[in-house]
């Protein structure tokens, strides 16, 4: 079978037993404000819906058990359940619990989770991952006392789209060909089914590396498996493979598996501004006037998971700002690629404090301020791209602001949207 970068091979796949990589849902309404978040406090539950071959039952259980122990030592973990359908025993679900978002994403990218899970691969036929926040837990008749109360204590309002991003680098003198193809291809059909549709996908260069993010209405599977079956994508596929510089076969499900886990880029914060009067908007919150940019961040050496806790709370704080003119922003993060997806009106060069968001006035909850400006000069390896000076200068965040932004390659909408 062959599959997009945008799109994980049919075999297992996801969480605790996953390949797939699947990001929260988002949405945007008028008033604003945060729809995903990997950094509020809530415990994680994971639920794994898989069909195993027909009797292949006990070798899978066998399977799951040679690797429990192995799962249940990750930082992170907290348990796991898995159950056997009543009625039909080829459907298994597995549920886990995990203290936060922030290593379980950082757990079912990694290689370890790939070699860990991989004795399961030869007994599933499918699966799909759902993963939750815990925001109420009740034992019994009285609210649980032991698990502790999570930390947010009112939901996140957005409505049924899901982000998602894929990065991958090319080798060192394709970048003008990859330019080239990655901007000329034909966008797929946007309706997948009656629930589901694409609704925007963004490409972007930077150096030699690509990042690809995606929007979908419904189901982010059936799109990016429908993505996958269009022969103008898989030309497009075929035509990369040669100037990827980490070698794969699409035909083989283990080598697409390896290669979108390694390229998946979780969305773990996305927040929009209180919108702005005049001008229609699409799903994404945003007019239509408004530019879209992607930035990626020098990140020093294992400085990637503060940075991009830092980005998150920045732009919470100012989500409301009326002198903020980013409508949205989408904080991905693995490892130390910190990517930053934002929406701005008008210039962004003359806000490059916001843009970047590294803005050094205090928001409402307190998440910016100097003291983060600060701590973001700590993070950033701002020397390794040429750029000198204080980010609390204007100079240095203009700068920062254009040797940041990665090229725009491709983005499209659905007329719909």
């Amino acid at each position: 079978m062959t599959v997009s970068p945008v799109v994980a091979t049919d075999a297992v796949s996801a969480d605790a037993l996953s390949t797939r990589a699947t990001a929260a849902p988002a949405a945007v309404t008028d008033a604003g404000g945060v729809s995903i978040s990997a950094f509020d406090g809530a415990r994680v539950r994971v639920v794994l819906m898989l069909d195993i071959h027909d009797g292949m039952q006990q070798e899978f259980l066998d399977a799951y058990e040679r690797i429990r122990d192995r799962v249940a030592s990750v930082p992170g973990h907290v348990s796991d359940q898995l159950c056997q359908s009543l009625e039909n025993p080829t459907q298994w679900l597995l549920t886990s619990e995990w203290e936060s978002a922030a290593p379980f994403l950082a757990w079912v990218n990694s290689e370890e989770h790939l070699d860990t899970v991989e004795p399961l691969q030869d007994c599933v036929r499918d699966t799909r991952s759902l993963r939750y926040s815990v925001l109420r837990e009740t034992v019994g008749e009285a609210p649980s006392a032991a698990a502790g109360e999570p930390l947010r204590s009112a939901p996140r309002i957005g409505g049924n789209v899901v982000r998602h991003a894929l990065t991958f680098t090319v080798r060192p003198g394709s970048e003008d060909e990859v330019a080239r193809l990655l901007s000329e291809y034909v966008s797929p059909e946007p309706r997948v089914d009656d629930s589901t549709r694409l609704l925007r996908t963004s490409l972007f260069l930077h150096g030699n590396r690509v990042v690809r993010a995606v929007e979908v209405r419904g189901d982010l599977q059936a799109a990016l498996r429908h993505v996958a079956r269009q022969p103008g994508v898989r030309a497009v596929e075929e035509a990369l493979d040669p100037h990827l510089e980490q070698d794969r076969d699409l035909r083989d499900p283990q080598s697409a598996r390896r290669f979108f886990t390694r390229a998946a880029m979780p969305a773990v914060h996305h927040v929009t501004s209180a919108g702005r009067a005049g001008g229609a908007k699409g799903a994404d919150g945003t007019g239509a006037h408004t530019r879209r940019l992607a930035l990626l961040y020098p990140v020093r050496p294992g400085a990637g998971p503060e940075l991009a806790r830092l980005l998150a709370r920045q732009d919470t704080s100012v989500a409301h700002a009326p002198e903020n003119p980013v409508r949205a922003a989408t904080v991905f993060h693995r490892d130390d690629l910190v990517v930053r997806l934002v929406d701005v009106d008008g210039d962004p060069e003359e806000a490059p404090a916001f843009v970047l968001g590294l803005h050094g006035s205090a928001g409402g909850d307190g998440g910016g301020g100097p003291a983060a400006v600060a701590v973001a000069q700590r993070l950033l390896d701002t020397a390794a791209i040429g750029v000198d000076g204080l980010l609390t200068e204007d100079r240095t965040l203009s700068l920062l602001l254009a040797r940041a932004r990665m090229t725009p390659l491709t983005d499209r909408r659905s007329p719909a949207s």
